[in-house]
C-alpha cells in the first residue's frame, strides 16, 4: 500500500498541473494585452482632455473588463465546440483554445468558468455604480459596462447567438474597440458635461481600432470558415464568401487609412495620428495578400491572422503611447 501511495501522488500532482495548464491555457491569456491596451487608451484620452487620474477608478474598471473578457473566451469555446471539433484548419489566432476538442478537460469546466467571471464581472460593475453616487461618470461607465457583458456573453450563447447571425463581427468591435475604452474615459472624466463635450476627440482617436479591430475578425474567421459552415455558424465570412469577406477586408482598411489625415480634425491629437499610420506598412501587405488571393488559400490563413492581430495590437499600442506622451507634455 505505502508504494502504491508513492507511485500516485506523483501521477495525481502531475495530472492536477496538467488540469491547471489547460485550464489557463483555455482562457487564452495572451489576448487580454489588447484589453489591457484599449481599456488604457480610453483613460489616456480622458487625461489629455484634463481629467485627473484616479487609480481607484482605473483598478476596478480594468478588473471588470478583464473578467468579462475571460469570461467570453471561456464561454466561445463552450458553445463554440461543435464548430471548433469540426476544424481542421486552426491557427494560433484562431479556432478557439484547442482544449476542449482535444478532451483534456470536460466542457461543463469552461461554463463554470465563464459563469463565475460573468458574476466577478457583474459584481465588478455594480460596485463601480455605487461608488459613483455622487458621480455620473461612475454611473455611466457602469452602464457600458453592463451593456458590454450581455453581449459579450450573448455573441455564442443560444438563443441569441450573435455570431451565428451575421453580428458577431459588429458586436465585437463595439465591445472590444467601444465599450471598452469608453468605460475607462468616463470612469475618468466623472462628469457628464465634460464626458459629452470630449466624445469626438475620443471618437476621433477609435475610429482606426474599431475598423481595423472589424477587418481582424473578418482574417481569422478565414481558416474556421468551413468547420463553422459545417455546425451552422454562419459568420460573416460564411455568409459572404471569401471572395467577397477578403473584398470587405480590404476596403475596411482603405477607410481606415484613408480617414486618418482627418482624425485631428475631430479632436485626435496630432502624435496620435502619426501613431496611428505607423503600421501602415502592414496594412499594406494584408492589402496586396487580400487582394492576391490568401482567403481561399489555406497555406496563406496563418499569415492573414497574424497580420490582422499585429495591426490592431500594433496601431492600438502606438496610439497609446502617442496619448500618454501627449499627456505629460500638456501638463509640463
Amino acid at each position: 500500500m505505502p508504494a502504491v501511495s508513492r507511485v500516485s501522488y506523483p501521477a495525481k500532482m502531475r495530472s492536477t498541473g496538467r488540469a491547471l495548464i489547460a485550464l489557463v491555457r483555455l482562457g487564452r491569456p495572451q489576448f487580454l494585452v489588447g484589453g489591457f491596451i484599449l481599456y488604457g487608451i480610453g483613460a489616456a484620452v480622458a487625461m489629455v482632455e484634463g481629467a485627473h487620474f484616479d487609480v481607484v477608478a482605473f483598478a476596478l474598471g480594468q478588473a471588470a473588463v478583464t473578467s468579462i473578457q475571460l469570461m467570453t473566451h471561456y464561454a466561445n469555446d463552450y458553445f463554440d465546440l461543435a464548430a471548433d471539433q469540426a476544424n481542421t484548419t486552426p491557427t494560433r489566432w484562431s479556432g478557439g483554445s484547442r482544449v476542449l476538442p482535444s478532451g483534456i478537460l470536460p466542457p461543463r469546466v469552461a461554463l463554470t468558468a465563464a459563469r463565475a467571471l460573468g458574476a466577478t464581472g457583474l459584481v465588478l460593475t455594480a460596485f463601480i455604480a455605487t461608488r459613483g453616487e455622487m458621480n455620473g461618470g461612475a454611473r455611466a461607465a457602469a452602464a457600458a459596462l453592463l451593456t458590454a457583458e450581455i453581449l459579450a456573453w450573448f455573441y455564442s450563447a443560444p438563443p441569441v447567438a450573435l455570431h451565428s447571425r451575421g453580428l458577431g463581427e459588429l458586436t465585437t468591435a463595439l465591445v472590444v474597440t467601444g465599450l471598452t475604452p469608453l468605460a475607462a474615459f468616463m470612469l475618468q472624466m466623472r462628469d457628464v458635461p465634460r464626458i459629452i463635450a470630449s466624445l469626438d476627440a475620443l471618437g476621433a482617436v477609435l475610429y482606426p481600432l474599431v475598423g481595423l479591430q472589424f477587418a481582424m475578425l473578418l482574417a481569422i474567421e478565414f481558416p474556421d470558415a468551413i468547420g463553422d459552415a459545417a455546425v451552422g455558424k454562419r459568420t460573416l465570412v460564411v455568409r459572404l464568401g471569401s471572395s467577397t469577406a477578403a473584398g470587405l477586408c480590404a476596403a475596411i482598411l482603405v477607410a481606415v487609412y484613408g480617414a486618418l489625415p482627418f482624425l485631428a480634425m475631430f479632436g485626435a491629437p496630432p502624435m496620435v495620428v502619426w501613431g496611428a499610420a505607423l503600421p501602415a506598412p502592414i496594412a499594406f501587405w494584408q492589402f496586396r495578400r487580400l487582394g492576391g488571393g490568401a482567403g481561399r488559400r489555406p497555406a496563406q490563413w496563418e499569415g492573414l491572422a497574424f497580420r490582422g492581430v499585429a495591426l490592431l495590437v500594433g496601431t492600438a499600442a502606438c496610439e497609446l503611447a502617442a496619448l500618454v506622451w501627449t499627456a505629460a507634455n500638456a501638463r509640463r
